[in-house]
């Protein structure tokens, strides 16, 4: 009985390391593909975006195709809330006043659904601004100057500021967007 017990052992021992081992071949020989990205240029000066498509594809893909037709080029950022958020996306902010009270409120003329995901808001996370409707996001994104983890599951974080966090600390509303420029994938 033991002995039986013993080559079982071994047959399971033997065929999970050989899973084990053809899982490693397959993550090594596998390429990885890289993460897009975009340098988003303001006056107070670059600042660099990962985004995360299989956490939010629909988020990632409506950004990164508004950037490259320059919506956001010219626009300026319509609010910063201290140790919350820098936000723009409104295309209004290129030609209302900062103190008019539509600022705030105007997108690209659609709305997406809502990609809730598992990414906590913490300091440096691009999440979508929405009205109360979860799938009323448009164009209008934020960029966390700190944690907001009561912002989780509520609302979509879709990427990251991987260079420039210092710049997005001085940046202050009515500054203006240069242009977004979409790094291609290689």
């Amino acid at each position: 009985m033991r002995r039986h017990l013993l080559v079982a052992l071994a047959v399971v021992a033997l065929a999970a390391s050989g899973a084990l081992a053809q899982a490693s071949k397959n993550t090594q020989g596998s390429k990885t593909t890289k993460a897009p990205t975009a340098v988003v240029a303001f006056e107070a000066g670059d600042v660099t975006l990962e985004f995360w498509p299989a956490d939010a594809p629909n988020h990632v893909k409506n950004f990164l195709d508004l950037a490259r037709k320059g919506f956001y080029d010219g626009q300026r950022v319509h609010r910063v809330e201290p140790g919350f958020v820098v936000q723009f996306g409104d295309p209004q902010s290129k030609t209302l006043p900062m103190t008019d009270p539509r600022m705030g409120t105007g997108g690209p003329g659609y709305t997406i659904k809502a990609e809730f995901n598992k990414r906590p808001f913490d300091r440096g996370v691009l999440g979508m601004a929405r009205t109360n409707d979860p799938n009323s996001a448009g164009s209008q994104v934020y960029i966390m100057l700190g944690p907001a983890h009561f912002l989780n599951g509520q609302y979509t974080a879709f990427g990251h500021v991987t260079k420039g966090m210092d710049v997005v600390d001085k940046i202050k509303v009515g500054d203006r967007i240069k242009s977004i420029k979409v790094v291609e994938k290689k």
